[in-house]
């Protein structure tokens, strides 16, 4: 490791720069139009869209905890659960359903994370528009990158994930 004068103590750590993440830090785009009702009018593709429903859609998270982390979206803009109507939540439920036999077809996924971060106290990124993560997980997927690196290593391009979960969900 090659040692930069100045920058401190050298440390065991590698670091993965990444300097597209400080937008998403920082807030680019909030202060805008809602990422959520943006990509409800969007493209499939475009816009990372799984499926689409009357009330909610099924979009690829960006900044994915595992490949094929999906979340569930209204297309109201609402910012809590409470917030719902009984069709909305109806149907946000049966689509967190068909999301999870989705990822199960697609990717063989054994278990799962769900869960929504209501307000950003509770740590919501987007806090002004609800939605529910459905984060697949496998036996063995928490390893030694994130604890020693650091890094999360995620094995398909959202792209790629996009069209398989597109195709499961189909099915």
């Amino acid at each position: 490791m090659e040692e930069q004068l100045g920058a401190g103590v050298p440390d065991g750590w590698q670091r993965l720069w990444m300097p597209e993440r400080l937008a998403y830090i920082q807030g680019e785009g909030k202060g805008g139009e809602c990422a959520f009702c943006a990509i409800g009018s969007m493209d499939d593709a475009d816009g990372l869209v799984v499926a689409r429903g009357t009330y909610v859609y099924a979009v690829l998270n960006l900044y994915p905890y595992n490949s094929g982390h999906l979340m569930v979206v209204p297309y109201r803009h609402v910012a809590s659960y409470l917030d719902l109507d009984a069709d909305e939540t109806a149907e946000l439920a049966s689509y967190t359903k068909s999301a999870m036999r989705a990822l199960v077809a697609a990717s063989g996924a054994q278990g799962f994370n769900l869960g929504m971060n209501q307000g950003s106290v509770a740590g919501a990124g987007i806090a002004a528009h609800l939605h529910q993560h459905v984060v697949p997980r496998w036996g063995g997927d928490a390893n030694f990158m994130p604890i020693v690196a650091r890094t999360k290593v995620l094995p398909q391009l959202l792209s790629d994930t996009r069209e398989l979960l597109a195709e499961a969900w189909r099915d």
